[in-house]
């Protein structure tokens, strides 16, 4: 995977959700939230203060989701990170 993005954005791996139960019954996608925080897999060059790797909270309805190499990203702009996890 080959991305930069631009402006004040970052490039987000979502957090894997577990789509079961503790007594093993299985939710759709459909019906569970999806988490709200995620890995930092790139940066711009405008963004100084969040590093690759990094773990970050965001908003609900934040960013925009892409697909890349056949997985899932959201790109957040930087107003929209509520706080770095760690």
């Amino acid at each position: 995977m080959n991305f930069q993005p631009l402006g004040k954005r970052v490039l987000v791996k979502r957090q894997d959700e577990s789509n079961t139960t503790a007594s093993g019954i299985i939710i759709p996608d459909n019906a569970t939230e999806k988490p709200l925080q995620g890995t930092v897999v790139a940066i711009s060059k405008e963004v100084s203060d969040i590093s690759v790797g990094s773990v970050v909270v965001f908003g609900k309805f934040s960013g925009n989701e892409i697909t890349l190499d056949s997985q899932k990203y959201i790109v957040i702009d930087t107003e929209d990170i509520f706080g770095i996890i760690g």
